[in-house]
């Protein structure tokens, strides 16, 4: 085993967290002298590479205890006055704590401790794709097939095909609910959201159980929004040189069914830097979509996740990868991955991310470079036959990363400094190499873990 690869392993196997003697989670970063206390928690996003790097080791017993653990902790936080609250599935995450006794308790975080005091809305999504991943890499089907798995699937869907005030297929949230965690001008229908979104349909028309009759309302439900939030992001997130030529050209103020411009974007809307920087044969999906409004910024995650599940045409898939090498130097640089392009600079950063000094220009949120990212493009690219950016980006993570002690993130427009606040032996860092090294050497374990098209797969059998 390679030295850069024991390295990764020993932040992996130092991050365990256990509960009454079992193994239940990886804690967010090892290192001692994080500035926040909640590093030391075990956060359901950050979870999601270490999983997949247990699954594949044959390690499942561990995701096992997690799925379960995170669905049974519960929400402490007392119900607001005035407000109905909606059923808290999952935490964002839940930490151990021993007291005097030697007795542990559990202590779990909805969003009433976090920055912002924001719910995870994307926690509750990368539980049932962990759920299926489990399922896949081990043929445990009984699992997903016990009443509470069958509970929560149920309880997750419900909330996220409740009925709200709009008529589009994607779903609403807030700033701060996904892995961009802080004030970035992310509320809406952010473009992450969407593709878990889509990607939890898919699972859980695979995991419902066809047989119980509390599923089948949920399942209906679930078919009709597969289909029409597919067609909705494909055609109105996409963003290509012709597509791009016809956003120029909208007429606005157009009443009726059939207006080319629906959400009444207004063509002066369009920012100076993307009408040169978008290749001839790439584009992407944009970042946000709603009334009135479309974020051009390119959000790597939200972009590489739709690859995966298969949200995009191959067309589009491809067209994607393109952008990422072509523009090289923006997305990738000394470091995979920008998190989103480009940076909110100036008077802009001030009003959109609230003076943020932790999400200053070309650093964390705002256009930081994060490791982490390394895994989602790796697999996106070797699924996508581009095995050659797969091996260039696992070469620049390989010349840093263990030399740099596996960072959170990196600062700079080609992320060639360590972060300002950046903590070291950040697990998801360390997680997302091991699982880049597995994809080069196995492209068979994509399948192992249910990284594809679930919905239409099980359509096909």
């Amino acid at each position: 085993m390679p030295d850069s690869l024991k390295s990764a392993y020993q932040v992996l196997e130092e991050s365990i967290i256990t509960y009454q003697g079992r193994p239940i989670g990886t804690v967010a970063s090892h290192d001692p002298n994080a500035p926040a206390a909640n590093y030391a928690d075990c956060f359901v996003r950050d979870f999601v590479s270490s999983a997949f790097v247990y699954l594949l080791d044959d390690q499942p017993d561990i995701v096992k205890n997690f799925l379960e653990i995170s669905l049974k902790v519960r929400d402490t936080q007392e119900e607001i006055e005035g407000h109905q609250m909606l059923p808290r599935v999952m935490p964002a995450s839940f930490k151990v704590i021993t007291h005097e006794d030697g007795s542990e308790e559990l202590h779990a975080d909805f969003g009433d401790r976090a920055i912002g005091r924001v719910a995870p809305v994307d926690s509750m999504m990368w539980w049932i794709l962990l759920v299926q991943a489990y399922v896949h890499a081990t043929g445990d089907r009984e699992f997903a097939q016990r009443e509470e798995i069958q509970r929560g699937i149920r309880l997750i869907m419900g909330i996220c095909l409740r009925d709200r005030f709009e008529v589009f297929p994607t779903l609403l949230v807030p700033d701060g609910c996904f892995m961009i965690d802080r004030r970035m001008s992310v509320y809406g229908h952010p473009l992450e959201i969407q593709a878990l979104f889509y990607a939890s349909l898919c699972a859980s028309v695979e995991l419902l159980r066809d047989d119980d009759a509390q599923n089948h309302p949920i399942m209906e439900l679930t078919a009709k929004r597969l289909e029409v939030l597919t067609d909705y992001v494909r055609n109105f997130y996409w963003l290509d040189p012709g597509r791009l030529n016809e956003i120029h050209r909208y007429k606005t103020e157009l009443f009726g069914h059939d207006n080319a411009n629906m959400l009444n974007i207004h063509p002066e809307t369009i920012p100076d830097w993307v009408v040169d920087w978008l290749p001839d044969n790439a584009g992407y999906l944009v970042g946000n979509l709603g009334p009135g409004r479309m974020d051009f910024r390119f959000f790597s995650l939200g972009n590489l996740l739709a690859i995966l599940f298969g949200l995009t045409t191959t067309d589009q898939s491809n067209k994607i990868l393109n952008l990422f090498d072509q523009r090289w130097n923006d997305l990738v640089g000394s470091m995979p991955l920008k998190i989103l392009y480009p940076a909110m600079e100036g008077r802009e950063w001030q009003l959109l991310t609230g003076s943020d000094p932790k999400n200053i220009p070309w650093s964390y949120h705002n256009g930081g470079s994060w490791p982490t990212l390394l895994w989602a493009f790796m697999a996106a690219a070797i699924k996508m036959g581009r095995r050659d950016l797969a091996e260039k980006a696992f070469e620049v993570a390989k010349r840093r990363l263990v030399q740099d002690q596996w960072p959170e993130y990196y600062d700079g427009k080609a992320g060639r400094l360590i972060g300002r606040r950046a903590n070291f032996n950040q697990t998801w860092s360390a997680t997302a190499y091991i699982l880049g090294h597995k994809f080069l050497n196995d492209e068979s374990t994509l399948d192992q873990l249910a990284l594809g098209n679930a919905f239409k797969r099980k359509k096909s059998r």
